[in-house]
Parts: structure tokens; C-alpha cells; sequence
């Protein structure tokens, strides 16, 4: 790193030592140089000997202020210099930074990036920082001229949610409540761009991945594009945009907007990208510092990359000539279109290497770069190649790739072989290219890794550093080039240059002359050199306009419609009284400078907007989704309009200025609602609609489903939801072993159950980002008979009607019956009075035929339908409490459910009784009397033993049966 400040400058350089066996850095030494690099300072008795240091900040707005970081595997600490890496002041951190970011003109302001996602600001130059936020991706400090707040930050910010809210706040005051939401919607991740004037968000709101880039301008103007924009650049309030179609892989077509960043023309198509070290997609296209307007393109055309070049900013395109000679003189038989010169449009990843292609703003017209010559763009068999004139005519300099840099603000150039090549000598040359001297500036191969260049009034100083093998150390070479220089330029060391397009002199609407020195004289330029000698303004002519949004350029050079444009469609908020620009199919290029000629004749032309009836009304949420949640404000966007909002409320406005913000509307209830704009006239009317889902997240889920059930019948099953949602609703129904499920909009369906046994009934329900669910078990049999059994009033009494009474209860049940065999299923229902239900059901192992196992289940049930009318089946419920169980119905089998009231409450137990070789089932239910005495609550649970709940209602139940011998059988329930 090097920091300069006026006449002075110093070097500073921080190198570390990283141990391969560890993984890890193990030293640092930060290296300080006050003579340009002659002699270096070993700098860490001043940050602290065994401190390990990671990163070196230079202070834009003041180069003489320092911040160095600490390694955080050892600590975190900031040190900080005011006098150029002289001396320090360290301050502990209680975070660990990742990244700093400067403000652009308040030289003690810096955001601080954690490595746990956290933003901290410091105005003191990092003796104190504060939160700004605590879960943040991408960060930027205020646009100087766009923003009024200096201190405003705009963020990309991670919600509680796990969404992305682009987010601005003020950075020592960004509590909740002083936070601005410029978008109140959520957007893509890592899609903010904040650039000049603009701030980019991507937002996916359709279908097949589409995105909608929202541009914002003087926080005022909101416009969304439905295509995945790139932006390459945003210079003089223009945006330049790369856009990748559905059927492109390798390359993007170029779009140039206009002045207020809404409508895009196409500049070139099929842009070639080339892939970087870090894996993203580098677009080719190179902007030739310097000279306005001026653009270099490597285009894919039939399979073949060819580099373009243009001087009015995509308007028009031509090929590059390639040289009439090679190095040694030979003549190169290159004709276009067939044969040109093409170059590599890579800028380095290495600040201190040149990289492919290299120009410089006080060397203009001057063009260096890495290309071949042949029908295409090739990677092999390359060489050097220089332009004088801004790319009419090239000349080859080098067969192999040299770093070239610029010396002298462009009076003379320097190359070094490329650091894949180690070497030992620089070429200078000062005229342009031409010629070439060999300087050796090294006794053994190096292998350069950059070069520092600074120029100061008095000092032309350049440092090489590199490494002679992979394992040596740094080493540091100094050049003084001042002695190369004679004497100081005079005006006779100068000659003109005029820009030019092969001939043509006027280059975006000017005629421009630059001031360079000549080829060969050994002259240092002055401090004043003016690189801009005079620019006069042309006549417009045709070249100097572009086609206007939806228009294209025939072959014959004119600009008509494009397929899909209308140009007698006026713009929607062209309103009666008002003016808008007619446009005539043409736009002058932006920047271009010239004057009078045809500028009339394609300037677009101010007219009234006609009278006219309402029409393309649109209408759309503000976060442009048709879905919401309950009792949240939604905003609502449209023209001139009655609004009606669905939901019994309209709203009308005759003044549009109210609008401009949008209509803010609160749903009370859920469901889908109909939202519906009218706007009329005297001439006619326009309609438009949408359906907005308000939604509630259900909270509770109850499936109502049949005990038993018929096979290979229909039975209904009903899903119950809280709160109760009107259409907002999807239910996924999963029955017995299908692997798909059944989804549905309605509660409830019917459904077949094809196989006998426990089958499982499955419903989820999916509403505002929630998914509930709810299971029930089904016996499903051939046949089988049922009795409803009711109980004695005072049972009622003790009721307290929760599930874990009742579950606790089937425990005790299924505990005292565990030495039989047979099945026994048991259904409980919740409520008073309380029932219960009796199935009846065939042996799961029965060998004998349907007919003798129906007369058998017909058997029992007369016998405990006689048992139960003669009040023969009692329990006592608490000592003094005796219960008397009924029977209410006799069904005939077959029985299938459909009471109401059997619910996820009720208990399905399964037990075994023998009783004289079949089976026997018997159901009842036993409500738990909750002592009232002692005051507590009860609270139930899934699994233990649970004999101290059930103490204080210990009960005994018995069954006396006229069997044929006369006997009794008696069963006791502890």
C-alpha cells in the first residue's frame, strides 16, 4: 500500500508469513519508507512486537490517516496513524472487522463490517463505533448531491424472517423506529447497487425466475423493468446495462438507457463474458479512459468472437484494422471484414499489474493491449499491440504479454514480461511505442508481482516488487526515472493531435484537439499540462442520434418501430391540460455536444395530450404481490380511479396528487377479495381488477374423522380449522399408504378405504407461510355393529371434559385387560352428556365365514344390549358416586359413522377380552372428577404412570351377564 499527501510521499508495506503446516498467518512486520522507497523502516516496536497484523486502510479524503487491523485469530484491535504510518494509537474492538468503508468526502467517518454480519460506524476515525445494525449483506454510505443526510447509510439487510429489505437509516441513530424503508417489499440478496444516481434492487415477483429491477432517483422516482439488468456503468445519468436472454449461455446483449435511467435501447447484442479468479461472469467491453463515448466490445457472431469499437457510445460499431506490418516490417495481408485485429479486454484483479488492455485519462488516445490478428479472437500466438490515434490505427510492440504502465502522465511507457515469466530487464520507450531502450533493473530473475508509481513535482519514482523463486522473500526494487529527462517540456516540445473516426473529426458532436508531447523528445511534462487543447461543437447530422425506445435501425440506416411497439400509444399519465414529447423515433446520444443541423428534425416535438377516454388503467399492491396479511395495511397503486376494495368499502379521488403515494387499505377479515379500479371521463371508461388474498396463520387444526369405517366405501372426512379462513386454505390429505397426497381448497372429502386393518388419515393445512397438522386412526373392517351408550346424569357432574382425563383413563382400561388376546376398540366422545360408542367387531383371525361371524357379533351384541336395558353395568366413580351405563341405540351393522360430534378429542383405544371364543367389545367412558378440595390444576401427559393422577377417583365397574350356565363374570378397574 502507499499513501501520498501534497510533495510528500511515503510507502507503507505490510507482509505477513503464512505457516503451510498450520493453515494459519503466524507474523506480521508492517515496513515504513519516507525517501520513495530507498530505504524501509521496520515499523513494529510502534504497533506492538508480537502484534499480528491483517490489513492496511488508506484514508481516501486524507491519505495521511492510517487504520491497520489486527489478525482476530490473536486479537481485534484498530490501530490508528494521523501522520502517514508514523506513530499509533491502538484501540481494542469488542467485534472482529471484516471490511471497512471510508466516507467519500468526511475523512473521519468509516463503516466497520463484522464477521457475524454486523454494521458499526465510527466518527471519530475508529477510536469509538456503534451499532448501526445487526444483520446486514451490503452497505453504502450516502450519495454527495442525492442524499440530503451525509451521514445516511443504505443497507441490504436480513429481516427476522430469513427475507432481504433494503434499508436506510442515519448511522449513529438507526434504532427501529428512525429506519426507512425505500421499498417496502422484499427483495433479492446481494442485489443492491447504490452508483451516482441511482440505487438498483432486484425483486423476483413472477414466474420462470424473472426479476424486476426497481431504479430510485432523487428518492422520488420508482420505476421497475421486468428483466434481470447488470449494470456495467452509470456515468452522466445514463444507465449502461448488460441483460442475459433465455437462450444465451456465454454472452449478454448491451442496453443503454436514457437520461432518467426508464427506457432502454439496444446497444449490442451477444457481448462475450469471460470468467474471473473468483468465478464471475466478466463482461468484454472496455471503456477507453480519456475520451467520451469511446467503447471497445468483443462480440460472439456465427461461433466466432470478433473485438468492435465504437466512438458514440454504441451507436455505431466497426471492426478494428489490424497493423500493415509485423515487427520485423513484414507486410500483413489483413483485409476486413474477413481478417481484423482483436484484443483481450481483461482489466487486472492485481491493482499493481496493467492487466489485457490498459489506457489512462492523461494519455488520451493512447490504447495498449494483448489481441492477435486472424478472422477471431484467439488465446494463442498473442502479442502486444498500441494505438496512438484512439484505435484508427495499431501498431504490434511486443510477440509475447508485457505488463505496460503509463510514466509521466503518458509521456512515456514501461514494460516487464509477465510475472508467469521471471526476468531481469524493463523496456522505456518515449515516443508512443516506436522504440523501445532495455534497461536491466535487477542482477538475478525476478518474478514481478506488480509495481508501485507515484509521480510527484520533483520526484519520478517507480518500485518493482516480486520474488525470485516461489519460496523467497519479497523484494523490493526502486527506480528513479528522473534522471532519463533533459530538461522540463517547452512549447516546442509540443505538437497537435486531432480525434478522429477514420477521418472523421467530429467525435461526439465536437471536433476535439489534444495537446501531446512530441515522439522522441526526452522532456518531463509541466505540472500544468493541459491535456485538452480546444473542443468545438459541430453541426448535427444523422450520426449523432440513436433510435429512440422501440424503434430499431433497418439496413438502410433508419430508425421504424420495433415489431412489438406501438408509436401512437400515448403514455398512460399523459392527462388533458398537460404536454408530452412526441417522439420521432430518434434520440440524440447523451453527451453529445452538437448543435443546429438535423437536431429539429429528430428532436422529439412537445404536444397537448389529447382528450381522451380512460384506458390501460393498472392496478397493483405496492410490494406488487396479491397477497397479504390480516389487519396489515396494504397499499394500493393506480391512475385516476374509483376504488373499490372487495370488502364492502370504495373510495373515490378526483385529484391525482393524492394518489401519487398509493391507497392504504386494512382487511379485517380473511379470505380473497376482489379488487376493482374504475376511471371515467366525459369519453369513456376504463375497468381493471385483481384478487388480493388476505391472509391469517391457522393456529389450531382438528380432523373429524369415522372410529370404523366400511371397506371399500366412501367416508367423510372434515377438517376444521381456527381461526375459521374463507378460501385461503390449502389442505393436503394423506390417506392409508398413498405416497402422494390429496390436495384440496375445501375442508372436507371422501375418500375409499380399500384394505382392512388400522388405516391412518392424515390432513395438513397450509395458509400465510404455516403448515398444521392433525391425524386420526381408522379400523376399517367388512362389517361390524355398534352400540351408543350413554350414562347416568350425575357422571355430569364430574366432567371436566379434557382429553388427558379421558387418555388417562383408557390407561387404567387397557392395563387391566392386558392378559387377553382379542381386539377391542374403544371410542370416548368429548362434551356433556356424556356418550360413548360400542364396536363390535369380527376376530381379526376368524377362519369361519362371513355369515357365522355376523351371527356371532349378533349374539353378543343381544346379550350386552340385555345387560345394559337391565341396568346390570354400573361403576362407582368416588365413593357415594355411582354411575349406571345405558345403551341409547342398536345399530345394524353395516354402521358408518357420520356423528358430528366424534372428534380428535375422542379416544381410540384398542384392547382384548375372550369372551367364549369371540370377540367382544366393549366401550365406555370414564370422566375424571377433579378434586375440587384441593385447589389444583390438572395437566396431562403422553406417557408414565400415571396411578397417583387417578388416586383421588379410584373406581370399580361390574358386569353381571345371564350367560347360559347361569354364571357371572365380573371385572374390576382399579
Amino acid at each position: 500500500a502507499m499513501c501520498a499527501q501534497a510533495a510528500s510521499v511515503v510507502i507503507l508495506i505490510l507482509t505477513k508469513l503464512y505457516d503451510f503446516h498450520l493453515g494459519s498467518v503466524t507474523e506480521s512486520t508492517l515496513w515504513r519508507s519516507t525517501d520513495y522507497g530507498s530505504t524501509y523502516e521496520r515499523m513494529n516496536d510502534k504497533v506492538g512486537s508480537k502484534t499480528v497484523l491483517s490489513y492496511l486502510y488508506v484514508c481516501p479524503s486524507n491519505k495521511r490517516k492510517i487504520m491497520v487491523l489486527t489478525d482476530p485469530e490473536f486479537e481485534s484491535s484498530v490501530l490508528i496513524s494521523s501522520d502517514e504510518g508514523a506513530s499509533y494509537q491502538k484501540y481494542r474492538l469488542s467485534f472482529y472487522i471484516l471490511s471497512l468503508l471510508f466516507h467519500p468526502t468526511q475523512e473521519d467517518w468509516a463503516l466497520a463490517y463484522s464477521h457475524d454480519q454486523k454494521l458499526y460506524a465510527s466518527m471519530d476515525f475508529g477510536r469509538k463505533w456503534q451499532l448501526v445494525h445487526e444483520h446486514v449483506n451490503r452497505f453504502y454510505w450516502s450519495v454527495t448531491g442525492l442524499d440530503k443526510e451525509s451521514d445516511l447509510v443504505h443497507m441490504e439487510a436480513h429481516t427476522p424472517n430469513g427475507r432481504i429489505q433494503y434499508v436506510t437509516c442515519q448511522a449513529l441513530t438507526c434504532s427501529e423506529l428512525n429506519r426507512n424503508y425505500p421499498f417496502p417489499g422484499y427483495i433479492d440478496i446481494s442485489s443492491l447497487v447504490v452508483q451516482d444516481d441511482y440505487m438498483f434492487i432486484q425483486v423476483r415477483l413472477c414466474l420462470r425466475r424473472i426479476y424486476c429491477t426497481i431504479l430510485y432517483r432523487d428518492h422520488d422516482a420508482l420505476h421497475r423493468i421486468s428483466i434481470d439488468l447488470h449494470i456495467v456503468s452509470t456515468d452522466e445519468h445514463q444507465v449502461f446495462a448488460a441483460v442475459q436472454e433465455w437462450n444465451q449461455n456465454d454472452t449478454y446483449n448491451l442496453y443503454l438507457s436514457d437520461t432518467r435511467g426508464i427506457l432502454f435501447t439496444l446497444a449490442m447484442e451477444n457481448v462475450k463474458t469471460t470468467r474471473g479468479l473468483g468465478g464471475n461472469q466478466m463482461l468484454d467491453l472496455y471503456e477507453v479512459a480519456g475520451i467520451k463515448g469511446m467503447l471497445i466490445a468483443n462480440r460472439r457472431l456465427d461461433n466466432q468472437v470478433k473485438t468492435y469499437i465504437t466512438y458514440n457510445k454504441g451507436r455505431d460499431w466497426r471492426l478494428l484494422q489490424a497493423p500493415a506490418t509485423d515487427l520485423a516490417g513484414n507486410d500483413i495481408h489483413c483485409i476486413l471484414p474477413f481478417c481484423s485485429l482483436h484484443l483481450q479486454l481483461q482489466t487486472s484483479e492485481n491493482p499493481y499489474l496493467s492487466g489485457s488492455i490498459s489506457t489512462k485519462a492523461s494519455a488520451p488516445g493512447i490504447i495498449v493491449a494483448t489481441g492477435n490478428i486472424g478472422s477471431d479472437l484467439s488465446y494463442n500466438n498473442v502479442g502486444m499491440f498500441i494505438s496512438s490515434d484512439a484505435g484508427n490505427n495499431w501498431r504490434q510492440i511486443f510477440e509475447e504479454e508485457h505488463n505496460v504502465w503509463f510514466l509521466d502522465k503518458g509521456g512515456a511507457l514501461v514494460a516487464v514480461k509477465q510475472p508467469t515469466v521471471p526476468t531481469r530487464h524493463l523496456q522505456i520507450s518515449f515516443d508512443e511505442g516506436r522504440q523501445w531502450t532495455r534497461h536491466s533493473f535487477s542482477l538475478v530473475p525476478l518474478f514481478v508481482d506488480g509495481m508501485l508509481v507515484e509521480a510527484g513535482t520533483e520526484n519520478q519514482i517507480m518500485t518493482f516488487f516480486g520474488h525470485f523463486s516461489h519460496r523467497s522473500e519479497w523484494q523490493l526494487i526502486k527506480i528513479d526515472y528522473k534522471s532519463i529527462f533533459n530538461r522540463k517540456c517547452t512549447e516546442g516540445d509540443y505538437q497537435t493531435w486531432h480525434l478522429h473516426n477514420k477521418g472523421e473529426p467530429c467525435v461526439m458532436g465536437q471536433k476535439q484537439i489534444y495537446m501531446k508531447r512530441r515522439p522522441g523528445n526526452y522532456c518531463m511534462l509541466g505540472k500544468d499540462y493541459a491535456k485538452v487543447l480546444s473542443a468545438e461543437s459541430c453541426i448535427c447530422r444523422a450520426h449523432d442520434f440513436e433510435c429512440d425506445y422501440g424503434y430499431e435501425r433497418r439496413r438502410e440506416g433508419n430508425c421504424l418501430p420495433a415489431f412489438w411497439f406501438n408509436p401512437a400509444v400515448i403514455s398512460r399519465s399523459c392527462s388533458q391540460g398537460q404536454n408530452y414529447l412526441n417522439s420521432t423515433g430518434y434520440r440524440k446520444v447523451v453527451s453529445n455536444n452538437c448543435i443546429k443541423g438535423v437536431k429539429d428534425m429528430y428532436t422529439p416535438r412537445k404536444q397537448m395530450c389529447p382528450n381522451r377516454a380512460p384506458k390501460g388503467l393498472s392496478l397493483s399492491t405496492r410490494e406488487g404481490k396479491l397477497t397479504t396479511d390480516l389487519h396489515t395495511n396494504v397499499t394500493f397503486l393506480v391512475t385516476n380511479i374509483q376504488l373499490d376494495f372487495g370488502d364492502g368499502t370504495a373510495v373515490s379521488y378526483s385529484n391525482l396528487s393524492w394518489i401519487e403515494e398509493g391507497i392504504r387499505h386494512v382487511y379485517k377479515t380473511a379470505g380473497i377479495f376482489r379488487v376493482s379500479a374504475l376511471a371515467e371521463n366525459t369519453l369513456g371508461f376504463d375497468t381493471t381488477t385483481l384478487y388480493l388474498h388476505v391472509t391469517c396463520p391457522v393456529e389450531h387444526v382438528q380432523l373429524l374423522a369415522p372410529f370404523v369405517a366400511i371397506k371399500n366405501k366412501e367416508v367423510n372426512l372434515t377438517a376444521v380449522v381456527w381461526p375459521i379462513h374463507s378460501r385461503t386454505v390449502t389442505y393436503f390429505w394423506w390417506l392409508g399408504n398413498n405416497t402422494e397426497p390429496v390436495i384440496s381448497l375445501d375442508g372436507s372429502i371422501s375418500y375409499t378405504f380399500t384394505s382392512e386393518g388400522m388405516n391412518t388419515a392424515t390432513v395438513q393445512v397450509s395458509s400465510a407461510n404455516a403448515i398444521l397438522q392433525d391425524t386420526k386412526t381408522i379400523a376399517v373392517q367388512e362389517f361390524f355393529k355398534s352400540l351408543l351408550l350413554s350414562f347416568s346424569p350425575n357422571l355430569d357432574e364430574y366432567n371436566p371434559d379434557v382429553p388427558e382425563w379421558r387418555q388417562d383413563v383408557g390407561r387404567v382400561i387397557k392395563k387391566a385387560l392386558l392378559q387377553v388376546s382379542d381386539q377391542l376398540l374403544v371410542a370416548v366422545f368429548p362434551g356433556v352428556p356424556t356418550a360413548a360408542e360400542l364396536f363390535l367387531l369380527p376376530h381379526k383371525n376368524q377362519s369361519e365365514g362371513r355369515k357365522k361371524s355376523e351371527k356371532e357379533l349378533e349374539q353378543i351384541s343381544e346379550i350386552l344390549a340385555s345387560a345394559l336395558n337391565q341396568n346390570l353395568v354400573e361403576f362407582e366413580l368416588k365413593p357415594g358416586a355411582r354411575v349406571i351405563v345405558y345403551i341409547t341405540q342398536l345399530t345394524l351393522a353395516p354402521l358408518v359413522d357420520s356423528i358430528p360430534r366424534h372428534s380428535s378429542s375422542a379416544m381410540l383405544m384398542l384392547l382384548s377380552v375372550v369372551f367364549l371364543g369371540l370377540a367382544v367389545f366393549l366401550i365406555y367412558k370414564f370422566k375424571r372428577y377433579l378434586c375440587t378440595t384441593t385447589g389444583g390444576n390438572y395437566s396431562g401427559s403422553a406417557g408414565g404412570d400415571h396411578r397417583p393422577l387417578l388416586s383421588s377417583y379410584a373406581s370399580w365397574l361390574m358386569f353381571w351377564s345371564p350367560l347360559n350356565a347361569g354364571g357371572a363374570f365380573t371385572l374390576v378397574v382399579a
